[in-house]
């Protein structure tokens, strides 16, 4: 290790020792234009196994390709299998309109599949916009393939669902429809469906109206 890397690394970081006898075959480059993975990785080599790797907020996507990038320049496609950034689709009111997002899950984490060793530990680790691996100490602990079987079940499921905006009890304004001006007070949530039930007052009693979600704003 140079002396330039040794200075990205946390000192008391365990850097990993080569194990031996567990060398790869080369296989060949595969595709990394896409931040989630979609690749079927049950034939990869038995050696790799999948780590939480801890970046800045809102620089997930960034390190995701930038990583991918450097397994093709550092030819490390046979030590670094795979990168996902989990992500779910949701709709989001933005500016009176729904609008389709990605919402990542783990905001702050990505997910690394790789055969761990010095070579493929640093090239992680020394990603611009990687802190850390998370595990137990300072050894990086890896996660159950069951685990991100259930991740990447959660992140393909078809319908979208609305980015929470509203909660119970929370005080709205009614902005279109016959209640429009109203004020009132969140009774319950279907994210699913986009509606939002509020309590108004009308003639001196608290009456349930089920609207959309664009008909309310927080106030």
């Amino acid at each position: 290790m140079d002396d330039n890397t040794k200075n990205q690394v946390s000192q008391g970081e365990q850097v990993p020792q080569v194990p031996r006898g567990e060398e790869s075959p080369d296989e060949t480059p595969r595709d990394t234009s896409d931040t989630l993975t979609t690749r079927d990785t049950s034939s990869d080599n038995p050696n790799a196994k999948w780590y939480v790797v801890h970046t800045y907020s809102g620089h997930e996507n960034k390190v995701a390709v930038t990583l991918k990038q450097r397994i093709e320049s550092e030819h490390l496609e046979d030590k670094i299998l795979d990168v996902l950034v989990p992500t779910q689709d949701k709709i989001e009111i933005k500016g009176g309109k729904k609008v389709n997002i990605k919402e990542k899950i783990f905001p702050g984490y990505i997910l690394v599949k790789m055969v761990l060793d010095e070579k493929s530990w640093l090239a992680v680790r020394t990603t611009q916009g990687v802190t850390s691996f998370v595990g137990m100490g300072n050894k990086p602990t890896p996660i159950s393939d069951q685990e991100v079987a259930t991740i990447v079940k959660f992140t393909q499921e078809e319908a979208p669902v609305y980015k929470q905006v509203f909660t119970p009890n929370d005080t709205v304004k009614i902005v279109d429809g016959p209640f429009a001006e109203f004020i009132g007070k969140v009774d319950s949530v279907d994210e699913e469906r986009g509606k939002v039930k509020v309590l108004v007052s009308i003639f001196g009693r608290e009456t349930p109206v089920e609207l959309d979600f664009l008909q309310v704003q927080k106030i």
